[in-house]
């Protein structure tokens, strides 16, 4: 785009209710443009929040919707080619971006880019990092992936030097199939970890692989660079790559490689305590209200992608203990009865792993249930089908569901909810195959007890069974 649209001007937004790309339209309906947009479903809370930031929405896609010509059009990931409006747009060449260029363009713009990158963690990371930044004073821009506890929105358009953005390694658009992190001008770049994730874009880890390498490339050439220890191939990939970026490696304890560490951690009923060490420099103990080995991991990244803002150690303090949270992520949403129900966005398997431990941490002497969707493009496939089996023994009971959209997966590389309740019931675990929420929640009003702990583990709204297995629980007493 050879220069952004003055304030005022109409942009259109294809795909305006997914959670990206509608934060977005609240940031730009916010900088001052008239914003639209249009999309297949319209559903809460999106919906509800597009209408509060006076975002017009058209429900469904048609040519006719971009009539009279919007300035500009930002295409979100789910539009294909095909797409009336993608076509009509093309056709009558409407300037148009992909939402990543946008949020460069329109967000990022000169501010240094904290980008958060990695299989898992990503969300609670850059919420953590921008609150540290927010506590302290540093009044950062953000975008979020998440809904974040103790703000109105996901989204900020700051004051300050620090832009701290989620980068996601899934393709960009329809016209630009490259990952969308790649176009967040990263100036600090963290990489968490480094697992085979998205089946439905990638081949291979090493696919992967080459979407990390190029990020680590993409990176200011005088930037900074933060992994975690853990994460090998991602280690590998930066002692090829990182040429003159400074480099930081955290990890829960001391070793040969790292710079940020714990002295000690450790975890309570109001979440973690620890001590840390940056660079050879030892911080008084501090609290957070998080829980689990990969939030610990997560406390350290965010500390090492805060450096340069030299925050003292009152101020990081002051911002872990005062940190609320993200929904969806080990979120209790409810407690009727004395029974715990518990959300969580888990739909790897070493996501559904971490998130069981971190349940026991939270409520050690209660029975953990885990009930399970496969949602996801790739939990849909039976690329984890042993690792799932694997990750959900963790639980006392287990329940995996089905999904509507499983017969869209080949049958030999569709993941089989039987066959894993099968693996797991040979290992001496209670686990059944409940296909829909009604089944689960029968299940579930018939055989819990007060202080069970109900951890459902799903990428998507899981049919309602959140809402009405809280009414359900409650009807009972």
């Amino acid at each position: 785009m050879k220069s952004r649209p003055p304030q005022g001007a109409q942009i259109y937004c294809m795909g305006v209710c997914g959670t990206g790309m509608g934060a977005l339209a609240g940031l730009l309906q916010s900088s001052g443009y008239r914003v639209r947009g249009s999309d297949e479903g319209m559903y809460p809370p999106m919906s509800d929040k597009l209408r509060e930031w006076g975002v017009e929405t058209i429900a469904g896609f048609a040519a006719e919707n971009l009539k009279p010509h919007p300035d500009l059009i930002v295409v979100g990931n789910v539009i294909r080619e095909n797409n009336p409006e993608a076509v009509y747009m093309r056709e009558n060449g409407i300037p148009h971006l992909s939402m990543a260029q946008a949020v460069a363009e329109f967000a990022i713009r000169d501010r240094k880019s904290l980008v958060v990158a990695g299989t898992h963690g990503k969300t609670t990371t850059t919420a953590l990092t921008m609150h540290l930044l927010r506590s302290a004073k540093r009044d950062p821009s953000f975008f979020v992936g998440g809904a974040l506890k103790g703000y109105a929105e996901s989204f900020h358009d700051g004051t300050g030097t620090h832009f701290v953005i989620e980068g996601d390694e899934y393709d960009t658009a329809y016209f630009d199939k490259g990952p969308k992190f790649l176009h967040y001008k990263p100036q600090t770049t963290l990489i968490s970890s480094l697992e085979f994730d998205h089946a439905d874009i990638f081949t291979s880890i090493e696919d992967i692989e080459n979407a990390f390498a190029a990020l680590i490339e993409t990176t200011h050439p005088a930037g900074t660079l933060v992994l975690w220890a853990g994460a090998e191939r991602a280690l590998r990939l930066a002692d090829a790559l990182a040429a003159e970026r400074q480099v930081f490696i955290f990890d829960t304890q001391r070793a040969e490689r790292t710079n940020i560490y714990f002295e000690r951690y450790g975890f309570g009923e109001k979440g973690m305590s620890f001590v840390v060490n940056v660079c050879g420099k030892t911080y008084p103990q501090m609290r957070v209200p998080l829980w689990g080995e990969h939030n610990a991991r997560n406390v350290l990244a965010a500390i090492a992608l805060t450096l340069d803002a030299d925050l003292s150690a009152e101020e990081l303090t002051q911002g872990f203990a005062s940190f609320a949270g993200i929904r969806r992520r080990l979120d209790r949403i409810g407690s009727p009865g004395g029974i715990h129900v518990v959300d969580d966005f888990a739909h790897h398997p070493t996501a559904v792993k971490l998130t069981i431990g971190a349940a026991r941490q939270r409520w050690p002497n209660q029975k953990i249930w885990c009930v399970f969707e496969p949602r996801s493009a790739t939990t849909r496939r039976n690329v984890f089908q042993d690792a799932f089996s694997d990750a959900l023994m963790l639980a006392d009971k287990i329940t995996v569901a089905s999904h509507e959209r499983l017969a869209e997966i080949p049958a030999a590389e569709r993941f089989d909810p039987l066959a894993v309740v099968k693996s797991l019931n040979r290992q001496g675990r209670q686990a059944f195959f409940d296909p829909d929420p009604q089944t689960i929640i029968a299940r579930i009003k018939a055989e819990a007890k007060e202080g069970d702990v109900i951890l459902i583990c799903s990428n998507g709204s899981f049919g309602g069974l959140h809402q009405d297995l809280l009414k359900a629980l409650d009807k009972d007493q």
